[in-house]
């Protein structure tokens, strides 16, 4: 039998009494030479991992005596164990975890952990990280090595550009007297070295509330290209907003001149019209949006980036566009499934001299668009956006690209 040990940094004092016995009986004791050091005085043979196969091939030539493999935690969580099983039968082995580094963090940072989401990046791309981060998880645990570490992490975060915020907690040597639990922000983290923590630690993101926003200075802001991190996000769907290459394509398709009266059609988070009030101080631009979580958000990213000329209007289009005064232009971004709809109405209320701009992401919407706008003698142009953005890995660089957006132009002929 093959005894599987998970072992802290505590070292034999955290281990129970029958996993004790265990190793104290083994005639062949395996592990780091970390995990070996606990045991100086063991008087069995002893062997330090260094090449796997060798070390199977070695492990296999004693199967019949006891062997304990010490490893770190919990050897069947991102540990040696799926290895192990790979190249021994599951009769032949039995395995004794000991507490997982996860554990011990969010108990360090007192935060319930059942709903977080486990990644490691050790020895892996920081890239598995991305899905997790755009859909804007709360509570993510992240399993480092040498070359992905927190500042690293920091960075490849920041890359992103994204509008979920998280606060950064690295949890390192746990259980160990030179245990150390710290809290950073991701700029104060990115610009720590890589020497500035320990080979073992962990890191954990914790998404934070809105109510840790703080009022935005916005003398310090470009006047155009808001980035997408400055606006408050729908927290179940981090992603779902125009993002900001996207959002300055539309506002140079748009057309704007000062003055105007201007919709903005499935507003969301209502970065697009934000965008259009700080350009356009005297026009009035009426966000149309369905939910109320959106309107809630368009009213603070009004409020935290100061413009007054953003009228949130709660309700379904196209039922309410009737009552809004004449536009000069309109925006559509969402139609909840109304878009023929609400194209209608747009035909009915838009100045003539009018432009109408979608943005859609479906192949379904372009083509029904499409063919309404040729039926009723609209002149259009279409514009694909395909937009990567660069962000770290490592020492290097890669794209990351966004989702296509067919952005459409028409005029009333």
């Amino acid at each position: 039998m093959i005894e599987v040990v998970g072992i802290g940094l505590d070292g034999a004092t955290g281990l129970s009494e029958n996993v004790r016995e265990i190793v104290e009986n083994a005639t062949l004791l395996v592990g780091s030479a970390r995990h070996l050091s606990y045991f100086p005085k063991h008087p069995a043979k002893k062997l330090v991992f260094g090449n796997f196969l060798e070390v199977i091939k070695e492990i296999q030539q004693h199967v019949d005596e006891r062997v304990v493999i010490l490893v770190s935690g919990d050897p069947l969580f991102f540990g040696l164990g799926r290895l192990l099983l790979e190249k021994f039968s599951s009769e032949q082995l039995r395995f004794h975890p000991h507490l997982t580094s996860v554990q011990l963090a969010f108990n360090r940072i007192k935060v319930p952990w059942q709903d977080a989401k486990v990644i490691s990046v050790h020895g892996r791309s920081l890239e598995e990280l991305t899905p997790l981060l755009q859909q804007g998880v709360e509570k993510i645990a992240i399993l480092t090595d040498e070359k992905n570490n927190p500042s690293a992490i920091a960075r490849f975060y920041l890359g992103l550009d994204l509008p979920t915020r998280y606060d950064f907690w690295i949890c390192e040597n746990l259980e160990d007297s030179q245990e150390k639990v710290s809290q950073f922000s991701a700029i104060e983290l990115a610009d720590l070295p890589a020497n500035n923590f320990t080979d073992l630690n962990i890191v954990i993101l914790l998404r934070q509330s809105e109510e840790k926003e703080r009022p935005l200075n916005v003398e310090n802001l470009p006047l155009l290209g808001l980035p997408d991190s400055i606006f408050l996000n729908f927290q179940d769907r981090p992603g779902l907003m125009t993002k900001r290459e996207t959002r300055l394509c539309i506002l140079g398709e748009l057309g704007l001149k000062d003055g105007q009266i201007i919709w903005d059609i499935g507003a969301g988070t209502g970065s697009v019209s934000i965008e259009i009030a700080r350009l356009c101080p005297s026009s009035q631009i009426y966000a149309i949006e369905k939910t109320a979580m959106g309107i809630n958000l368009i009213e603070k990213n009004c409020l935290r980036l100061q413009v007054s000329n953003v009228i949130p209007i709660h309700g379904n289009a196209p039922d309410l566009l009737t009552d809004l005064p004449e536009p000069n232009r309109i925006f559509i971004g969402g139609s909840g499934g109304n878009l023929l709809d609400i194209l209608e109405t747009c035909q009915k209320k838009i100045a003539s001299d009018g432009i109408l701009v979608l943005a859609l992401a479906t192949l379904e919407h372009l083509n029904s668009s499409l063919v309404w706008l040729r039926d009723r003698d609209w002149s259009y142009r279409l514009l694909q956006v395909q937009i990567s953005r660069s962000v770290p890995i490592g020492n290097m660089t890669r794209f990351s690209p966004l989702n296509p957006v067919t952005i459409i132009t028409a005029r009333l002929n």
